[in-house]
């Protein structure tokens, strides 16, 4: 481009510093000098001035003209590497830390997430982890006189605090509290917990270990009375509930006729119906197996085809998929390796 401009500058000079010389003036130019059509050595200068003056205006335009074309074609990538700081200070999560160093960026992009401030490595690091538990649920946690816990999760807390190099702190709790409680004060709960969407809303659960169902336990000469929820749900029916738990929540959704009572101690409730003070009551099918061992007057009506579906799990701490994970993976490793199955049928059968 540039050559072009110092051409076109030339001929334009060159034309126009060209003497209007004709007939014998000009062949009266052609002197000793050499010099066509200038007549004097002082035109001659005058050419050359001109001519510097054209090309040195060329050069000039030239030169401005490149370095513009320049400017213009670097803007855009001044802007695009711009970017990148703006977006990283929209993004940054520390209202006073300002605009990131690439340097620092880097390290915020390549942090491991949800690996910081995880439960699991506040149990690795305090060797204590705190278990929520109701402590009323047989055969799952029963809190007996001597103030010792036992049951099918009091087992496998102490397998999984094991695995943690940890020792287990039990917090007492009851089913209405249950959930408050948790979230409050404890690392994990446990007991004969049942999934529901309700509970999920503000804890997470592992990987269920159990499938149970709701199922009704009644005196064994009246089992042929209760087999279905209609049969269940008669004005003269008296169904036992206890407080706060999923055995209450369905109990109310589905029965609308029969009376209700709530009893509060869940652990003196089946007498009620053994000593004829209720007529039955619904709960989990492995809950109704275990009462018929401990009180063979009292029957489990159908636990093989429960009235609901439903399984147990242990509740955890929401939104902590590292912790979560620990406790899936070393309750699939007790599966695996044959441990689970003696825990449960040591309580069950």
């Amino acid at each position: 481009m540039r050559a072009g401009l110092i051409a076109d500058a030339t001929r334009n000079t060159t034309r126009d510093a060209t003497p209007l010389t004709t007939g014998r003036h000009a062949r009266g130019a052609r002197g000793s000098n050499g010099l066509r059509g200038f007549g004097s050595p002082l035109r001659w200068g005058a050419f050359v001035a001109g001519r510097c003056l054209a090309l040195a205006c060329a050069t000039s335009i030239a030169i401005v003209s490149t370095t513009a074309t320049a400017q213009v074609q670097s803007s855009p990538i001044a802007v695009e590497s711009a970017a990148p700081n703006a977006s990283s200070t929209a993004g940054s999560t520390n209202p006073h830390a300002g605009s990131p160093s690439p340097s620092t960026a880097s390290t915020s992009s390549s942090a491991t997430p949800g690996a910081a401030g995880s439960r699991l490595d506040t149990v690795l690091a305090s060797h204590r982890l705190r278990v929520c538990t109701t402590g009323d649920y047989k055969p799952y946690a029963f809190l007996r006189p001597d103030g010792r816990y036992e049951g099918i999760d009091i087992d496998l807390a102490a397998s999984l605090a094991r695995s943690l190099g940890a020792e287990i702190e039990y917090v007492a709790t009851t089913w209405p509290k249950l959930t408050d409680d948790f979230i409050g004060r404890c690392d994990i709960a446990i007991g004969g917990v049942s999934t529901t969407l309700e509970r999920q809303k503000r804890a997470a659960f592992s990987t269920p270990y159990l499938v149970d169902g709701k199922t009704p336990i009644a005196r064994c000469a009246d089992v042929s009375r209760f087999q279905t929820l209609a049969q269940i749900d008669q004005p003269s029916v008296r169904v036992i509930v206890n407080p706060g738990g999923t055995n209450e929540k369905f109990a109310r959704e589905h029965l609308s006729h029969a009376h209700l009572e709530v009893y509060p101690d869940n652990v003196t409730i089946f007498r009620q119906i053994a000593d004829g003070k209720a007529d039955v009551m619904i709960t989990d099918a492995s809950e109704t197996m275990l009462q018929h061992k401990l009180n063979p007057s009292l029957c489990s009506v159908n636990p093989d085809t429960p009235l609901q579906f439903g399984e147990k799990a242990f509740m955890l701490p929401r939104g902590d998929v590292v912790f979560q994970q620990y406790v899936d993976q070393w309750l699939h490793l007790l599966r695996a390796t044959g441990a689970f199955q003696p825990i449960v049928d040591a309580w069950l059968k």
